[in-house]
């Protein structure tokens, strides 16, 4: 159904040129200190995406302390989480100027900072700032870097280091989950959130382990890739040439541009040197020249790339395809968050907590979500599978199990449900790869960050409308049968487009119309 960006007819510009001459690649690349960045990642999944699994327990802890309504109530943890994913347009441009490291290391400031300022909350409305914003910004900022690290450093087992990575997820949910309610019940939700801000400034540590490959290596990841792919799509290439003939950026102005830039930069230090002799204030005040100047150029070249894949002739939009999936990203996030923030009152409601004690339903999503990540990872890396074939069938099993969990009334059949949702959602892990695959390395950090602010869209109204619905009809079941529709609405766009765009009349090369 679909194989790579090639056989849709997009190509970025990023790895379309394949030198003749053979590749040394980077020995880092798919071993070495690549297996720290997937380190470096799976923690970063723990300490953000886990505690923002865990925050049920909060929840439920903020609706006794503050006495609010549970709509609005839930806009504390959607805050969190939405914003964490919204943001990742905006990461992208700072990543651009800044590089993964510098972006993580003043996220996990931030986040550190949104939990012990939490701590102080006298309403629901200070934690909306506090937790909300302040927590979700520095966690969008260090988890857009995890991810995009992965996917730098990686080759060929790509789809099994990011369901590494990002098993993470299960494994920091089950923690959190047991941390947060220990530390509920010892110390109290305040002193809670205290602890674990302090333990968020691990986040520092795991940006400083983002190591940044050199653009030379990089390009040359590219062009192995671009080799291997090839081969792939001889049949399709003339469509690849008709779309680079419509206006994709060229190098050219790139290079003039770079050119320019060192001109600067080399004037700069000869007057540094000239100076030598008019004694050090005049050193001093060159060095800050020579800094500036060379930040100057970091910020235009970092602006452009990304200012170009969203709004230049090679914006990541003329890709119908990555626009479809986009689609399928603003309702599909919900339908996995709604049952870790509302299982906890589903099971109460069902006098069902002395059960949900001993094994919690949300650790059971959690557990086995850590073993769909790396089995989806391995049986999408075998090379008689397709990638985007398993990411449909996963999607497929998450909203069946959506729309049956309301039907499910005693903890077995909820534990059973809840196991299958863990599971298929292990497609979180492929979705780096399904996303990389259509856009290109070059390119993927801006695209990515699309993707998971149409995620954050989903998780930021999807509690709170759960909420609203409770608040109506004294029932969560409406909630689950709506966003599992709106999920389904998702999955069949990403079936439809890859459809039409194949059935779509491609135009001949200039060879072929000789012919």
């Amino acid at each position: 159904m679909y194989a790579s960006r090639e056989d849709i007819g997009y190509d970025f510009g990023d790895d379309s040129k394949v030198g003749s001459k053979p590749v040394k690649p980077n020995p880092n690349i798919d071993g070495g200190w690549a297996w720290m960045i997937v380190f470096s990642s799976f923690l970063v999944h723990i300490l953000i995406m886990g505690s923002q699994m865990a925050l049920g327990i909060l929840n439920m802890e903020w609706l006794e302390e503050f006495n609010q309504s549970r709509g609005l109530t839930a806009w504390v943890s959607s805050l969190s989480m939405g914003i964490t994913l919204i943001v990742g347009p905006f990461i992208g441009l700072f990543i651009s100027m800044c590089g993964c490291r510098m972006t993580a290391i003043i996220g996990g400031i931030l986040n550190a900072l949104g939990w012990i300022l939490s701590a102080y909350a006298s309403n629901v409305h200070y934690l909306f700032f506090t937790f909300g914003v302040t927590a979700g910004i520095g966690s969008g900022m260090v988890y857009l870097p995890a991810v995009v690290m992965v996917g730098q450093y990686f080759q060929k087992r790509r789809a099994l280091a990011q369901g590494l990575s990002t098993t993470g997820t299960g494994f920091g949910a089950f923690l959190m989950t047991a941390l947060l309610k220990y530390l509920c019940t010892e110390f109290g939700w305040r002193n809670a959130m205290f602890i674990q801000g302090a333990i968020s400034l691990n986040l520092c540590v795991c940006g400083a382990l983002m190591r940044p490959l050199s653009p030379r290596y990089l390009s040359e990841k590219s062009v192995v890739r671009s080799n291997s792919e090839d081969n792939q799509a001889k049949a399709l290439s003339h469509s690849t040439e008709t779309v680079k003939s419509n206006g994709v950026l060229g190098d050219e102005p790139e290079k003039k541009e770079e050119a320019a830039n060192e001109e600067v930069l080399e004037s700069v230090q000869h007057i540094e040197i000239g100076g030598n002799s008019k004694g050090g204030r005049n050193m001093y005040g060159l060095r800050i020249l020579k800094t500036v100047s060379q930040l100057t150029v970091t910020v235009r070249k970092g602006f452009a790339l990304w200012y170009s894949s969203y709004f230049g002739a090679s914006s990541l939009f003329t890709n119908r395809v990555f626009v479809a999936f986009i689609i399928w990203a603003l309702f599909a996030y919900s339908s996995f968050v709604i049952p870790f923030i509302h299982l906890p009152e589903i099971v109460k409601q069902y006098n069902l907590s002395s059960q949900n004690n001993v094994f919690p339903l949300t650790s059971i999503i959690a557990i086995v979500h850590i073993f769909g990540k790396v089995i989806l990872g391995i049986i999408s890396d075998l090379p008689c599978i397709s990638t985007w074939n398993v990411f449909l069938m996963a999607n497929f099993t998450l909203v069946t199990c959506i729309l049956t969990l309301p039907l499910m009334q005693t903890y077995v059949g909820l534990a059973v449900v809840c196991a299958l949702i863990g599971f298929s959602s292990g497609y979180f892990s492929l979705m780096p790869v399904v996303t990389e695959d259509l856009v290109g390395t070059k390119h993927l950090a801006n695209a990515y960050g699309i993707i998971i602010c149409a995620n954050g869209i989903s998780a930021l109204f999807g509690p709170p409308f759960a909420g609203w619905i409770y608040d109506i009809t004294q029932k969560y079941d409406f909630s689950f049968y709506i966003a599992g529709l709106l999920y389904m609405v998702g999955i069949i766009f990403l079936l439809i487009q890859p459809c039409i765009q194949k059935k779509e009349p491609q135009e001949k090369s200039p060879e072929e119309a000789q012919v």
